[in-house]
């Protein structure tokens, strides 16, 4: 194992640099817009600026990569990612924080398709799963520590945008200066929504609520965290308590969704998740901090592993050749939905205060609940040995990975008609 992951140690590093600016921004930028009395509705377009640029980024950014090669792509898309804070900190407008919120998305999206098309370039299929872990591992864990990083200085000055900076700067030196062998320009994989959402209603819809929901959390939990306290620790344990729980639902509910029917846990999931965004809207003015976190990483444990199992359901009834495009179609999906979430939640939390954050997400996750229960009581469960492999990456930090490890598949799995189940008699 430890052979495996020198051989991509660098870009792991880089990885790890990268993220920990990416996950401090993703704090600091709405608490700080908070502190210059940017409205609630100005903060959520400002989340859903950012997931438009990275959704492009991720149908789209592939095409760059074939045209410039990786390493001068992820020295540009670092450049301007690295330039975008410090604008931030020095033009405190709206719509200048939107556009460059949009920039940010797509450069954060692009850099992530070259470091993972190399990560997959780089492995075999006998250790692609110990690379692919380990990156969500590390992308995670430094995503939580980025929250830390907040308690350096006062989110009022320029120390934090230029610290956040200087991270993103110095995460290209690693990959650059790589001695790994460039890998060959990825495929562009042809979106086909109708193809895919008669392979799985569920599985689609099941990534649509992610993204309206973790969309939401990601541009505005911080806002209502700074509502209930001002203290930047709370804010930041928030947060963490979030990441942290998400990643450590991953597996259980992984191992869990591949033994029973995948509907089963989706429902599940959204039902745990319904019930610790009320908790989160009906309680929070009481908690003490240790509870808030508390309720915050039980959130998190629930509702960000939902896309994976999504994804795993549809994949489920996907044949081994449409697994490429069957993954870039749910992404867009989860883009969609964290385009949209964040200014439908804003609305709501400027109308009736920001507590209402969680139960807008509750009532999202109770709509998919029921929907699954109505889709388990019209079709019948995809037999076991049928269930595709599940993706245990969480899609507030994977992008192109689900894509690649999906080629990796695809190169090892047999004739396409092994066992599919026709869309018109399949449970979705």
């Amino acid at each position: 194992m430890m052979r495996t992951l020198t051989s991509v140690a660098a870009l792991l590093l880089g990885v790890a640099i990268l993220l920990a600016g990416q996950g401090m921004q993703a704090t600091l930028l709405p608490v700080r817009a908070t502190l210059e009395s940017f409205s609630t509705l100005s903060i959520g377009l400002m989340g859903g600026a950012y997931f438009l640029g990275f959704t492009v980024g991720c149908l789209r950014g592939v095409r760059l990569v074939q045209q410039v090669g990786h390493i001068r792509v992820f020295a540009a898309m670092s450049a301007i990612a690295s330039a975008a804070p410090l604008l931030h900190a020095l033009w405190l407008d709206d719509w200048v924080w939107w556009l460059l919120r949009l920039a940010s998305g797509y450069c954060f999206a692009v850099l992530y398709v070259v470091i993972e098309s190399w990560l997959n370039e780089l492995s075999t299929n006998d250790n692609r799963g110990t690379v692919f872990s380990a990156y969500v591992f590390i992308s995670m864990t430094v995503m939580a520590v980025g929250q830390q990083i907040l308690l350096l200085s006062d989110p009022s000055g320029m120390v934090l945008f230029a610290l956040a900076s200087m991270l993103v700067s110095v995460a290209a030196v690693p990959v650059v200066l790589s001695r790994a062998v460039t890998p060959q320009p990825p495929e562009v994989a042809t979106l086909d929504l109708r193809r895919l959402w008669r392979v799985s209603h569920t599985g689609l819809l099941g990534c649509l609520v992610s993204g309206l929901a973790n969309g939401a959390f990601w541009s505005l939990a911080p806002v209502f965290a700074n509502d209930i306290s001002t203290d930047l620790k709370v804010v930041a344990g928030f947060m963490t308590g979030a990441i942290i729980g998400g990643a450590a639902g991953q597996w259980p509910l992984g191992i869990w969704s591949d033994r029973v029917d995948r509907r089963i846990v989706l429902g599940a999931v959204s039902l745990v998740s319904a019930a610790a965004g009320i908790s989160l809207w009906w309680l929070s003015g009481d908690l003490p901090p240790s509870g808030l976190i508390g309720f915050s990483a039980l959130w998190g444990a629930v509702s960000f592993p939902l896309y994976s199992v999504a994804v795993a359901h549809t994949n489920d009834y996907a044949d081994p050749g449409e697994f490429v495009v069957i993954s870039s179609g749910l992404l867009l999906m989860y883009g969609l939905g964290a385009i949209i979430g964040p200014f439908l939640a804003s609305v709501a939390m400027m109308v009736a205060g920001s507590e209402l954050l969680y139960l807008y997400t509750a009532i999202v996750h109770l709509v998919f609940f029921g929907y699954v229960l109505l889709r388990l009581q019209r079709r019948e469960s995809a037999p076991l040995d049928q269930h595709a492999a599940f993706s245990d990456a969480l899609a507030s930090v994977a992008t192109a990975s689900q894509v690649y490890e999906e080629v990796a598949y695809e190169e090892e799995a047999a004739e396409p008609d092994s066992g599919t189940t026709d869309a018109e008699d399949d449970p979705r």
